[in-house]
This record gives structure tokens, sequence and C-alpha cells, in this order.
């Protein structure tokens, strides 16, 4: 999981490497991964049955959702805010649908390094300088619909592949349909940016490692991890993306932006340790996931 939120927190950094429209390099860095994600799904399909579902179907429509809703609250409210409340709505909404639709209610120490880990990640963004646009409540809606759509494709992942599905194919089938339908979008705002050498390069590595190879770690870890917890641990994508600012690229951070990336960090720490089953039975559906 956290190997998952370091190739995602590289993704700013590589993206500075292009000069394209955003909507269209998130198209295309979706097309890519996705493509590639889809023909890894084709082989682990051999492997496990009933891959294509419509909960996975409805998933590949979030994934696909999920980046023109981000742009569209980015370029209301600014990056920071855009950014905080799309980001630390997440796992918040993941916790709770994975309650709703899976009964599995998450621990009071999720519930507090999640609101910690939330918090730092806030002061880490939001410490850099705050840039707001005009429309600030329309952009923070589309922002709160973002964070809704990561967690149900998140959730509707983690439940098929507790039922036993391969995790590549799962992947590979929200991602692969989300790249299908991300061709449109790429196409309206055109592609000739994509002959540049450099761009080309940057952008193999955004859809191959960011997205392609993340969310193969990121199945992975749902097999073993609840989903909760790996939305929360997710968070760690903010604080490598700023640590790569800072190393890379020579920015600062201010004083709050440190005492953020501090309080982040132990927060993941706190929701990575597994918690004690000490004197509690194991329930018999998490045995059924766990098999």
């Amino acid at each position: 999981m956290v190997g998952a939120a370091v190739l995602w927190g590289t993704a700013g950094t590589a993206g500075l490497l292009v000069s394209a429209d955003s909507v269209a390099l998130a198209a295309a860095r979706l097309v890519i991964g996705g493509a590639a994600l889809a023909v890894v799904a084709w082989t682990a399909a051999r492997r496990s049955t009933k891959v294509i579902t419509p909960g996975l179907l409805l998933g590949a429509v979030a994934v696909a959702a999920y980046q023109l809703c981000f742009f569209a609250a980015v370029s209301r409210t600014g990056v920071a805010v855009g950014t905080v409340v799309a980001i630390g709505s997440g796992p918040v909404f993941t916790g709770l649908l994975s309650w709703v639709l899976h009964g599995r209610r998450p621990s009071g120490r999720w519930a507090l390094a999640t609101t910690a880990a939330v918090c730092g990640c806030a002061a880490l963004i939001v410490g850099g300088g705050t840039q707001t646009g005009a429309q600030v409540v329309s952009g923070t809606l589309f922002a709160l619909l973002g964070g809704l759509l990561y967690a149900f494709y998140a959730v509707m992942a983690a439940g098929a592949i507790g039922r036993g599905a391969e995790s590549n194919a799962v992947m590979g089938v929200m991602f692969g349909g989300a790249a299908l339908i991300m061709l449109p979008v790429l196409a309206l705002h055109g592609a000739a940016w994509l002959t540049e050498p450099r761009a080309l390069l940057a952008v193999l590595y955004l859809g191959l490692g960011t997205t392609a190879l993340s969310y193969l770690l990121y199945g992975l870890g749902l097999r073993t991890t609840p989903v909760a917890t790996a939305a929360t641990l997710a968070l760690a994508e903010p604080a490598v993306a700023a640590l790569l600012g800072l190393v890379v690229l020579g920015e600062r951070l201010a004083p709050m932006s440190l005492a953020g990336l501090v309080l982040l960090a132990l927060a993941l720490v706190a929701v990575a340790v597994p918690e004690k089953q000490e004197g509690k039975a194991v329930p018999e559906r998490e045995l059924e996931s766990r098999a």
C-alpha cells in the first residue's frame, strides 16, 4: 500500500515535464495505464472466474469520473483546497462505505489515526500557501464527489478480491474500462503534444509506473489489508510529493507544512501497525475473506 502511495506521490513531479493541458495529461495517463492493466487482466482472467461484474464496471466509471471531478475541483477552488478535500475525504468515505456495504465497522484507532492523517495532510498542503479560486462552494462539492468516487471504486475492488477474484484481474477490468471512457476526452483535448520525446517519456512513466504498477501493488495490498486502512495509508502520497518538491525541485516547507508532515507520518505508522486480537473471535466472514 505504501509502495503504491509512493508511486502516486511522484506523479506531480513527473507531470512538470509536460506542458500539456492537465485534463489531457490525466486522460493520457489513464489510457496508457488502463491499457497496460487490461493486458494484465486478460492474463489473470484465465485463473479467475466471474471477474467482469456490475460492481467492477461501475468502478470503472468511478475511476474515470474521479479524474474529471478532481480537475473540476482544482480549477474552482485552487490546488491546495481541492487536493485537501478530495484526498482527505477519501479515507473517510471508504471507511463508511466499507461499513455500510460490507458490514466492516472501522476501529476506534483507525478513526483517530485517520483524523490525524487528514489534519496532517491539510497542514502539509495548505502550509505551502493556499490559492483559492472564485467558485469555492461548487469546487468543494466536486472535490467531495471525487473523494466519494475514489472510495467507491476502492470498496468495489476490495469486495471482488475478498470474494476470491484475482487482484490483477480486478484492477485490469476497472482501469481498462476507465481507459475506454477517457479515450474521447484525450481525443477532444488533443494528443499532438505526445510527439515530443520528453512528454512521451513522462506520460509513459505516469501511465505505466504511477498508474499500472501502483494499482497492481494496491490490489496486492487489498488481499490482506482492510480497505479503510488502505485508504488511510494512501495519504502517504502528498508526503512523498512534498519531499520530492523539497529535494528535487528545491522548494521550501513552511513550519506548518513540516508539522503536518510529522503528524501524517505518525498517523500512518499508527494505522499500519496491526491491532491485537487477543480474546476476540475472528468473524466467519473475515475467515472466508482470508481463505
